[in-house]
């Protein structure tokens, strides 16, 4: 696997970090706050922030930003990545990107029904990944990106058939694939590394061992994921 897949694996099983943009109020000092996001199928961060916070105010001035995240083990030899890239409002299929937000963070409901939050998505320019001590890489955004797919258009359609019809076997490999028996798992997105799944109000993340590129693609893989889960 290379540097770059790491990179955007990890990133894809985190759900918060922080945001890092540039002071408007204090010229050329960095603000940092703490921020939820969800990556999208292209592997973009996307983050819904208020627009009378400080960071929107920053990013409207200036879109150059960091996120840095940590999977919350030791700071010092646990492995961490900084994204750098500029934001900007979300422009296109906001349908799609509203739906696959709602499905990671519920309660964001509310806040958009409140009228003052929107979506931005960060484009990656550049990434600092240390997987572990000594293991200290930059990335490139080429590096980084995903292959082509067609997994956006189709995400919803895979969940509704998985949850419906397939249930069982989203709980076989939670327990299988991450430790996990849980009484109620709901797959809640699924893009070209994985998927993700709620178990007993816990998101989990499950990856596959090579990317997909279609819903074709991704059956094959879960069949064969949830045969291993059950010992088949």
């Amino acid at each position: 696997m290379s540097h770059g897949e790491q990179a955007r694996r990890y990133l894809r099983a985190q759900r918060h970090g922080v945001l890092s943009t540039i002071s408007r109020a204090f010229e050329g000092y960095p603000f940092g706050s703490v921020v939820p996001y969800v990556l999208d199928h292209e592997a973009r961060p996307v983050i819904l922030i208020c627009r009378l916070a400080e960071h929107t105010k920053n990013i409207e001035a200036d879109p150059r930003v960091s996120l840095l995240v940590s999977d919350g083990g030791d700071v010092q030899v646990g492995a961490r990545l900084t994204l750098i890239g500029d934001a900007g409002p979300a422009k296109d299929h906001l349908d799609l990107l509203h739906a696959r937000y709602r499905n990671y963070f519920p309660d964001s409901e509310r806040l958009i029904a409140l009228g003052d939050f929107a979506f931005y998505r960060i484009e990656p320019r550049r990434l600092r990944f240390i997987g572990g001590f000594g293991d200290i890489h930059w990335i490139s955004c080429e590096a980084y990106a995903p292959p082509s797919h067609r997994l956006a258009e189709q995400e919803e359609d895979i969940l509704a058939h998985m949850n419906s019809d397939h249930a069982h076997d989203v709980r076989d490999c939670c327990r299988h694939y991450r430790g996990k028996t849980v009484s109620e798992a709901r797959m809640v997105g699924i893009d070209c590394d994985g998927f993700d799944v709620r178990a007993d109000g816990e998101l989990i993340r499950v990856g596959f061992d090579q990317p997909v590129t279609d819903a074709m693609a991704a059956r094959e893989q879960l069949v064969l994921m949830a045969k291993k889960a059950r010992g088949l």
